[in-house]
């Protein structure tokens, strides 16, 4: 088994949201594909905010794809120049206008789906987060900013009030780290 060779690659789009990459590409058995599309994305950071009262701090917004209205956690790309940590903690200050003292923790980096996409979300918890500022929405984001109680968090994922996929992800690493210590030891 090996990786595959790319013996072609074109643009079908582009835009500032993504592109959409056509490859052909050779497997290592010879066998060529010739019509392999790529979903080309930027990296996206997202954070998991609790306040110093262990309440979480989610954001409630429409998501047009998925024809629905959704509890997420804070998220977004980072900017050019931009670190990780950097990223997230700008997202939060933006979408939710809550801030922390600590600097984020790492949950992990983790590939979005690399069969399609070749972007990756980055994980973080943030501890003692408190509301220190107003919302800086860009034009085409709206959402509300919604606090629960981290240990309700589990049942509304098995309820279905939560259903983003990186949210649960974030949740459960997050809910993990806190059980065997807010440093991972």
């Amino acid at each position: 088994m090996g990786k595959w060779e790319v013996l072609n690659s074109n643009y079908v789009y582009q835009s500032p949201f993504g592109n959409l990459r056509k490859d052909t590409c050779k497997m290592s058995d010879g066998t060529v594909i010739e019509d392999y599309y790529v979903n080309e994305y930027a990296d996206w950071v997202n954070a998991i905010v609790l306040t110093k009262d262990e309440e979480i701090v989610l954001v409630k917004q429409y998501r047009h794809p998925g024809n629905d209205y959704y509890l997420e956690i804070p998220a977004g790309k980072i900017e050019d120049g931009e670190t990780y940590e950097e990223g997230i903690i700008r997202e939060v200050r933006e979408e939710t206008g809550y801030i922390s003292d600590q600097r984020p923790i790492l949950l992990g980096e983790f590939m979005v789906n690399p069969a399609t996409q070749t972007n990756k979300v980055i994980s973080f918890l943030i501890n003692d987060a408190y509301l220190a500022y107003e919302q800086q929405l860009d034009e085409t984001e709206v959402l509300e900013v919604k606090n629960f109680p981290f240990e309700k968090i589990g049942e509304m994922i098995r309820n279905k009030e939560i259903t983003q996929l990186f949210t649960v992800n974030a949740y459960h690493l997050a809910k993990d780290l806190m059980r065997n210590g807010r440093d991972g030891q």
